[in-house]
């Protein structure tokens, strides 16, 4: 354990809100042990960016870390050149020229199809009915799992995601992500023979194509929608909520005084739906006051980063026309996230302008509860109930 200063949190309280004690952590303790998770929280801005670029100290690769054990070791849990041949793999499919010249048009034809499926007036969850179709429409293309529905998809990333998080080692929870990843390689090996007869522009297609052994391909298509599943879906839901009780900003988007791009950085910035990157020490190492011991656990809270008050004055407001550019919400470094083009495109360019183009009127549902939202390692709403006319 590192000599950092101990800080105990209630997981459930953290999980239902976490900005406040990250705030107290930045403030008192930006490096401390929490025993509760089990890892040192590194919570402020500039020593994420600093430490993220380090990675002969802070890596990828854990062995023994939770993405490794239940989902394979991915191009996410590797490190140097290791990590950039297979990043090189990979990341033809969803660069920004790609996103571009293939799948902004799908992104604009597949919401269109979810929204077509909305009557003229009436009301919905838009979390199951849009975020969520939305999202992991968009995935199924981008992946190649075009048999599967995007209930399944959303359904593997959540066990995914669960299991990934759980530190304090519920045995139902790993059993869930355990039936989640064998159902992805079934999957998987469904479609692939398909994917050789016809090779196309997605994943599953690109890294078989590439010679990637089917071990690899199956543990970043599981990366792949761990992580792009939930975050579009989370930053969908999100930022329409946000808007919907900030009518000022709305009004700002709608008159075209800001972009909705600016509204999904923004969001990002405030509601981290990733809130976290693990790491471990890989040597011995002395940072911030803090002394570092091999084979710990380190976070980093990209969502505390995106809060700090160096860089982000009331960083609990939500206001689209702030700068977002010291924003940590894709990481920093060689890891930063290779889905960052999709997720802008899908999310800022396609499905939050056209809801409030295609429902007139879109409103959250004043008979229905307050909106919650869960999590600290990944962040959402349950539900954003709406109606329109």
């Amino acid at each position: 354990m590192s000599s950092a200063p101990i800080i105990n949190v209630d997981p459930a309280a953290f999980s239902e809100d976490p900005y406040p004690i990250l705030a107290e952590m930045r403030s008192s303790a930006p490096i401390c042990y929490v025993p509760e998770i089990g890892a040192t929280l590194i919570t402020r801005r500039d020593d994420i960016h600093t430490c993220e670029k380090n990675v002969d100290v802070f890596s990828s690769d854990q062995p023994g870390g939770l993405m490794n054990v239940l989902m394979g070791r991915n191009m996410m849990r590797k490190d140097g050149e290791e990590h950039r041949k297979e990043r090189f793999v990979y990341y033809p499919t969803i660069s920004p020229r790609k996103v571009e010249q293939i799948w902004a048009e799908l992104f604009v034809e597949l919401t269109d199809n979810v929204l077509d499926g909305f009557p003229s007036s009436g009301s919905t969850d838009l979390v199951p009915h849009y975020a969520t179709a939305v999202s992991g429409e968009a995935l199924k293309a981008i992946t190649g799992l075009t048999q599967v529905t995007f209930q399944d998809l959303d359904s593997w990333s959540q066990a995914m995601i669960d299991g990934v998080a759980n530190y304090t080692g519920d045995p139902d929870i790993e059993a869930r992500c355990v039936a989640a990843t064998e159902a992805i390689d079934f999957a998987i090996d469904q479609r692939l023979p398909e994917i050789r007869r016809e090779p196309d522009a997605s994943l599953l297609s690109v890294m078989t194509s590439a010679g990637m052994p089917d071990e690899m391909v199956k543990a970043n298509i599981k990366l792949t929608i761990s992580g792009g599943q939930n975050e579009p879906r989370d930053a969908i839901a999100g930022a329409i909520w946000a808007l919907l009780t900030h009518p000022d900003q709305l009004d700002l988007v709608l008159t075209g005084a800001a972009s909705w791009q600016q509204v999904f950085e923004e969001y990002c910035r405030w509601i981290a739906p990733i809130g976290m990157s693990p790491r471990r020490i890989a040597t011995e190492h002395s940072f911030g006051d803090v002394e570092f011991v091999p084979e710990e656990r380190v976070f980093f809270m990209f969502s505390s980063a995106n809060h700090d008050e160096k860089y982000f004055e009331e960083p609990e407001r939500f206001d689209i026309q702030r700068d977002t550019t010291a924003a940590l919400t894709f990481g920093a470094g060689p890891h930063f996230c290779a889905g960052a083009a999709a997720s802008r495109s899908l999310v800022g360019d396609v499905a939050l302008p056209k809801i409030f183009q295609r429902l007139e009127s879109l409103e959250l549902d004043q008979k229905a509860e307050t909106v919650q939202f869960r999590g600290w390692a990944f962040r959402g709403p349950l539900k954003i109930p709406v109606t329109w006319e």
